[in-house]
């Protein structure tokens, strides 16, 4: 079965058409600035093991059904294409970040899941409209073909109320929907699958500790293949420090910022969104940026460093206590994957937890799941590169069958 999976922003799509005979990727691309004067289609195409196709367009992308044309033309064409035929594609899977309480897992779209998908653009209203407007396009190209939809909050939707409520009157959350949601949740649930599966266990036998690390981070206490709690709140925002957000703060610095210096709530929180965490440390937000700074004797961008790995260190002792006790610790994502400086400084000092890095397995990028711990650490650490595109497309499967 042939799967494409669709992740659609407000100005771009992104897509990879995946073979689930052996989970293999036949063509994946980003089409971006759209609805600009001049568009970008990136596309890669696999036709067989030794052989990679790259084809870039620039030109004027009017909007999302054109950018989808223009994949779909490349995905069956001469010039790059692997199928032959759009009715070889057996299901379309699409990304949606906000699924509220109204979605605990995967489903496939008919009229009610899309009303319920637009009820929850005001807790996503930067990219529930877009993925929304992904799901129509797929519907009038490929008339027919069922179109799933995975949440990113799903996996999160196992949490207690203990765990999700905030401490604020509770008409908020039953009025305005009001609580922690968790995001990155289909990286969560990959990584915490796969590791069990590296381990020679199910997922309901260990408990996990989770740690995606990109420009935005998240971490989830996973237990027995549940999610107990995760770090991001209502909001991407909340949790440890991200490349540009805050991460947790005092929230009445917030009243602070705007009694002394007179800004406004839309300036505060363009502030706590796009110039904080590690950017507003160091002025950079791209960890190889600050390591190069670092190298240079930078002092601010070992502070960034230093508070970062902190921060995900914390989170690591409460998530050990929230478990009660943990078989693993998974890295995954951009900084999670490729940054064994910050891999080895989350991890040093651990020993108390029964955490112990083999610091010499640990170096270097890691392309393929790789466990990173002494053969006497009495919890695992592994390096797991995660999968969204193919973890959608599982559950699509997982769906029709």
């Amino acid at each position: 079965m042939k799967v494409l999976v669709i992740n659609a922003g407000s100005s771009s799509l992104k897509y990879q058409l995946l073979d689930m005979e052996n989970e293999a990727v036949m063509a994946n691309g980003i089409v971006e600035r759209i609805g600009e004067t001049v568009g970008k289609l990136s596309h890669k195409a696999f036709p067989d093991t030794d052989a990679e196709k790259k084809v870039v367009k620039e030109e004027e992308i009017k909007d999302h059904k054109v950018g989808m044309h223009m994949v779909l033309d490349l995905i069956t064409g001469s010039e790059a294409g692997v199928i032959t035929d759009p009715k070889e594609i057996d299901a379309i899977g699409h990304r949606v970040v906000q699924g509220g309480e109204a979605f605990t897992s995967a489903c496939i779209v008919d009229g009610p899941v899309k009303t319920a998908i637009a009820d929850n653009n005001p807790l996503a209203p930067l990219h529930n409209p877009a993925n929304l407007m992904g799901i129509e396009v797929a519907e009038e190209l490929f008339p027919g073909t069922p179109n799933v939809a995975v949440f990113d909050t799903e996996f999160h939707s196992s949490m207690p109320k203990k765990a999700f409520l905030y401490a604020l009157p509770y008409d908020y959350y039953k009025e305005l929907r009001i609580r922690r949601y968790g995001f990155h949740g289909t990286s969560h649930k990959y990584v915490s699958n796969k590791v069990a599966e590296c381990m020679g266990k199910k997922p309901e036998e260990i408990n996990v500790i989770t740690v995606h690390l990109g420009n935005g981070c998240s971490m989830a206490a996973v237990a027995k293949g549940k999610c107990m709690d995760t770090s991001m709140g209502m909001t991407p925002l909340a949790g440890v420090m991200m490349g540009t957000r805050s991460g947790d703060i005092d929230p009445a610095i917030v009243t602070y910022l705007s009694e002394t210096k007179g800004m406004s709530i839309e300036e505060i929180d363009a502030v706590l969104n796009k110039q904080s965490g590690l950017k507003g440390i160091c002025g950079l937000n791209d960890m190889r940026d600050i390591h190069d700074a670092v190298d240079k004797g930078d002092e601010m961008a070992k502070l960034a460093l230093d508070m970062f790995a902190y921060r995900v260190k914390k989170y690591i002792g409460a998530y050990t206590a929230v478990l009660g006790s943990i078989d693993a610790i998974v890295f995954t994502a951009g900084i999670g994957e490729n940054d064994d400086i910050a891999r080895a400084a989350i991890c040093q000092d651990f020993s108390g937890l029964g955490i112990e890095m083999d610091f010499e397995k640990n170096a270097g990028r890691k392309g393929a799941p790789e466990a990173v711990h002494t053969a006497d650490s009495k919890v695992q650490v592994w390096v797991i590169p995660t999968n969204e595109e193919l973890q959608i497309a599982q559950e699509a499967i997982e769906l029709l069958k």
